[in-house]
């Protein structure tokens, strides 16, 4: 006789949407910084590149927010994924993660989206460049090259404030040494104030500093994460001496860069300058089936725009086609949408669109 001993499990596989996890676990990282894991009640294969990242749905003081994180897991531990996250001085959603959000706290989550990942720019030799929190996406990268012996050459470059504030130091220090083609350097911009003795590398990252470290730099696809001014540094160092920028990728979503700013402003008084010119004939309906509104726009607005002038409201985070929070379908009509991985393919082949970055070519009709 014969018996079974194993009970079957309905597994889902996690697909880019809204998605509801409970927050099992917190693990302190350093001083100022956590590690908040999430599991769904019912089984989730939690798979994603490396390196992609998750808008948070929250609720503060009455307000809602969303935010994003990278997803500092690997898609290697299949049934939950972390966010890493730094408690930053006013920041109000660091803040109130630190302090509410605990094992058992429920929330949804958009994602995951994203084009930096290690998935997308396949390469034999890399170099990973991050500073501070910047960290996260380069340690998914890492877990998931280690826990599938991928066949890469890895170096890891990493600058911290002191050697308290090296995140995920001891397990950095396990996976580079287990592996001979992993090589690891640690960077402290200057001394630990709790007496912690360093031998390593002192200050900021410099060109004689990383040909001593990684020589071959310039032949690697490089990976880089951090501060703004930190990739800034790194784009001028790689540019100066001739390194093929195409080979290079750098996370970027976060608040709405100055540039972006300002382009949006002479966007917003050039087309307030020009709308008397416009002819109501040009025009475009923008229509929304669910709730029965439709509004007419100019050329170039955006479906987010129309929406906001009938008072609905679509979440959104970035506002730059980057978190993926806004997305919806469309059901008639075309848009021009110019996003920066906030979406993927198959959801572009099934009709979606995001919001904030399409503006329609012709008369439009949406579901929402």
């Amino acid at each position: 006789m014969t018996m079974n001993f194993l009970n079957p499990v309905t597994t889902q596989t996690w697909t880019n949407g809204r998605h509801l996890v409970r927050c099992v676990k917190v693990i302190q990282e350093t001083w100022d910084v956590r590690t908040f894991c999430f599991m769904a009640e019912q089984p989730v294969l939690f798979f994603f590149k490396p390196g992609q990242f998750v808008t948070l749905e929250l609720e503060i003081e009455g307000e809602p927010i969303m935010r994003s994180y990278t997803i500092s897991s690997s898609p290697s531990v299949p049934y939950s994924f972390s966010i890493t996250v730094k408690r930053m001085p006013g920041g109000k959603v660091s803040n109130w993660l630190h302090d509410h959000l605990k094992a058992g706290s429920e929330l949804a989550v958009h994602g995951p989206v994203g084009n930096f990942n290690a998935i997308d720019y396949p390469a034999d030799k890399l170099l990973m460049l991050s500073g501070g929190v910047g960290i996260t996406p380069l340690m998914s990268m890492t877990r998931w090259y280690f826990d599938t012996n991928a066949a890469v050459d890895l170096e890891f470059v990493h600058s911290a404030r002191s050697p308290s504030d090296i995140i995920f130091h001891r397990e950095l220090e396990h996976i580079f040494s287990r592996i001979p083609e992993f090589k690891l350097h640690l960077i402290s911009e200057r001394s630990d104030e709790l007496g912690q003795i360093w031998s390593g590398f002192r200050g900021f990252l410099t060109r004689p500093m990383l040909e001593l470290m990684v020589p071959d730099y310039l032949d690697r696809e490089i990976f880089c994460c951090g501060p703004t001014p930190y990739m800034k540094a790194v784009r001028q160092l790689l540019a100066d001496q001739g390194y093929d920028m195409s080979r290079y990728h750098e996370e970027s979503f976060g608040a709405t860069p100055v540039e972006v700013q300002e382009e949006a402003l002479e966007h917003a008084e050039q087309a307030e300058a020009e709308a008397e010119e416009v002819d109501v004939a040009e025009m475009i309906r923008v229509e929304f089936s669910t709730t029965g509104k439709s509004v007419r726009i100019q050329p170039g607005e955006t479906v987010h725009a129309a929406a906001a002038k009938l008072g609905l409201h679509i979440p959104k985070a970035c506002g730059m086609g980057i978190c993926g929070t806004c997305r919806i379908p469309l059901s008639a009509g075309q848009v021009d949408m110019e996003h920066n991985g906030g979406i993927t393919d198959e959801d572009i082949e099934e009709g979606y669109i995001l919001s904030c970055c399409s503006k329609p070519r012709c008369d439009v009709v949406l579901d929402y």
